[in-house]
């Protein structure tokens, strides 16, 4: 049941003087819109929010495992910050409500760097209808580290468990391009044309997100930050099936085609942080709004596969015959598989 007090400010509470308050004024200059679903804004020693189904989760971005300073501007990392948690509000298809932005930084450059983050942070987090609702400053002696917790309203998630068996698996946009990028940069190379801003300015599919659930009403979803082959496994194991792929049918981003058609493939499903979403929904539910989705976002939809019996990912052809896929997602302790 709704709360039905009135809301209270979304603007920031006064702070009192000293250079850590003084850094806080400085992101939340020029204020924030009075919203009805944020009570409190920051400022206080928690922000307070009104919604139907709060949905949380918290991303954290690490310097040296996450980005590097000298491949992005401060601006651009604390975007790619706010864009990978906000991301997993897109996965199940919640309304953003807002963010909490926890920074740690190097002494001296706080007064250069943390302002600089923080702006990236709000306008991804704006990009997508939502506010900066507060979160902590610290000191660091090594590397700067963000962590965004992310703050939504999902009455009706869209989950990974749902996935039925003979349902048509779909992603939005192309894949590939994020890795291509870190690629040629470790390379010594010169990205190709598109690979920097896939990389920089990732765009959380949060409107695209929920657009398909009011339309199409996926049985299942999940956002690409680790790659589809890993992501897709998620999927598989939450709803107790296979998901059945099919090579010829990857989107993957001009950036990451090269000759071999192995390495481009590998590419499309390991790559990671495309931040595009992994859908499944019944046979023919998604195709007849697929041109109306491209017009509303200039982003295209492409069926992949389907579902079936069994477990894991696997590649399927023509004939239905399968094939083991042997490749994962990106994961922490272990490496990229």
């Amino acid at each position: 049941m709704r709360d039905s007090r009135p809301p209270g400010r979304a603007a920031a509470a006064p702070l009192a003087p000293g250079p850590e308050f003084d850094l806080i004024r400085g992101f939340l200059a020029g204020g924030s819109a009075v919203r009805p679903d944020v009570r409190v804004g920051p400022g206080d020693d928690c922000a307070v929010v009104a919604g139907d189904g709060i949905a949380l989760s918290t991303d954290m971005s690490v310097e040296g495992v996450h980005f590097r300073r000298e491949w992005l501007s401060p601006a651009e990392i604390g975007w790619r910050a706010a864009a990978a948690a906000l991301s997993d509000l897109a996965a199940v298809a919640a309304r953003p409500i807002g963010i909490l932005v926890s920074l740690a930084v190097p002494a001296e450059e706080a007064d250069a760097l943390a302002p600089a983050l923080m702006a990236g942070c709000r306008e991804a987090v704006e990009s997508v209808g939502g506010t900066l609702l507060g979160g902590d400053l610290t000191r660091s002696p090594g590397p700067v580290v963000i962590d965004v917790t992310v703050v939504g309203e999902a009455p009706n998630p869209v989950l990974r468990s749902g996935a039925r068996m003979g349902d048509e698996v779909w992603v939005t946009g192309q894949l590939g391009g994020a890795a291509a990028f870190v690629s040629a940069m470790l390379a010594g190379e010169e990205p190709r044309r598109g690979a920097r801003e896939r990389f920089a300015r990732p765009l959380p599919r949060v409107r695209e997100a929920r657009w398909l659930a009011e339309r199409v009403g996926p049985t299942a979803m999940i956002d690409l930050s680790d790659g589809l082959a890993g992501d897709a496994a998620h999927i598989a194991a939450a709803s107790g099936l296979a998901v059945l792929l099919v090579p010829e049918l990857l989107p993957v981003h001009p950036a990451a085609r090269s000759r071999s058609r192995p390495r481009t493939v590998r590419a499309a499903l390991t790559g990671g942080e495309d931040y595009e979403l992994c859908l499944t929904a019944p046979t023919g539910a998604v195709a007849p709004h697929a041109d109306a989705f491209h017009a509303a976002f200039g982003v295209a939809l492409t069926c992949v596969g389907r579902t079936g019996g069994g477990d894991g990912v696997w590649w399927v052809d023509a004939e239905g015959h399968r094939t083991p896929m042997e490749l994962g997602g990106w994961q922490h302790f272990r490496g990229e598989a």
